[in-house]
């Protein structure tokens, strides 16, 4: 807690682009956002991620009282900060990658290379593809066509049970064409969308894989790069692509700029890409510094910290 409050306190906050740093003339104080930033890493440390909680953290947990003064700032206002200061955050972490630097923490130039997969809050019926709105009116026309054979067993019963019955379902029926015919729409939409995908509820989702779960889901694909020696994220970024062979390039032209490092040596787990083997293996983007097998086995080891790192925050 004590280096938090330290990186913290010799940050310039106006610099970074922070709101409510010099308080205003008249009103009320609001809570200074070298506060609100420090509740912020405490619940990236910690994998506190829901403003709700941090909000009970501040009111219970004695290293927080510490930390925020014992200022206890509502759920409301620490989502609020998050959600108004996203670029200003995103300026801390590059200060706390420029500082690593300064501090040779990244002269091991080796960088580990993984991805996980986030589920967002969109869900799969929320989601649509090509071939998931075929399958979807092919389950509709059964459907349809359950019902009509309904109908017209309704019509060989008894008559004051047909017309009860048969109103029900001819307003099922009505229901499902109604249905087909959104389909029909959304695959037109589909045709204007770059990968053939849309999401209706976050729209920059999209479907993959995930082998975590077994199964699909529709997230974010989330990619890391991590100093070998001591384990810092050097280097991430957020793709809604699903597959993480076509990420490694890139990632590694990222690492290699955050190490300040012309010759980085970048290790990925190849089990992770093709599902058979899980010995690392190299980039091209980037030139290998040194061979030793202990090297290479502290990279794997960074792979699966970070893995596990990331599916605990998710």
């Amino acid at each position: 807690m004590r280096v938090v409050d330290a990186f913290v306190e010799e940050l310039d906050l106006h610099a970074l682009g922070f709101e409510g740093v010099d308080p205003a003339a008249t009103g009320r104080l609001s809570y200074h956002p070298s506060v609100l930033l420090k509740l912020y890493i405490y619940g990236y440390l910690n994998c506190v991620q829901s403003s709700r909680r941090l909000e009970r953290e501040a009111q219970r947990n004695v290293e927080l009282m510490w930390l925020t003064g014992r200022l206890a700032p509502d759920f409301k206002t620490i989502a609020d900060f998050r959600h108004d200061n996203g670029a200003s955050i995103r300026n801390v972490c590059r200060r706390f990658v420029a500082l690593c630097r300064d501090l040779k923490l990244f002269s091991h130039a080796i960088a580990a290379i993984d991805g996980s997969k986030f589920k967002s809050v969109n869900g799969r019926d929320r989601n649509f593809t090509p071939g998931k709105i075929d399958a979807r009116r092919r389950q509709i026309e059964q459907s349809i066509q359950r019902y009509l054979d309904a109908l017209e067993t309704a019509d060989r019963t008894q008559p004051a049970e047909v017309e009860a019955k048969t109103e029900r379902l001819t307003e099922k029926i009505k229901k499902l064409r109604e249905q087909m015919k959104q389909l029909d729409r959304t695959k037109e939409q589909l045709k204007k969308e770059p990968d053939g995908q849309r999401s209706l509820t976050d729209p920059d989702a999209r479907s993959m894989n995930s082998q975590a779960t077994g199964s699909g889901l529709v997230g974010y694909n989330v990619q890391a790069a991590v100093d070998a020696r001591h384990h810092l994220i050097v280097a991430h970024e957020v793709t809604n692509e699903g597959n993480d062979r076509a990420q490694l390039s890139n990632m590694a032209k990222a690492a290699r700029r955050a190490m300040g490092k012309s010759r980085p040596q970048a290790l990925a787990d190849r089990g992770f890409f093709n599902g058979r083997s899980s010995r690392p293996a190299r980039t091209r983007a980037s030139r290998p510094t040194c061979q030793a097998d202990d090297l290479e086995r502290q990279g794997r080891r960074a792979v699966r910290q970070e893995r596990l790192h990331l599916h605990r925050q998710g």
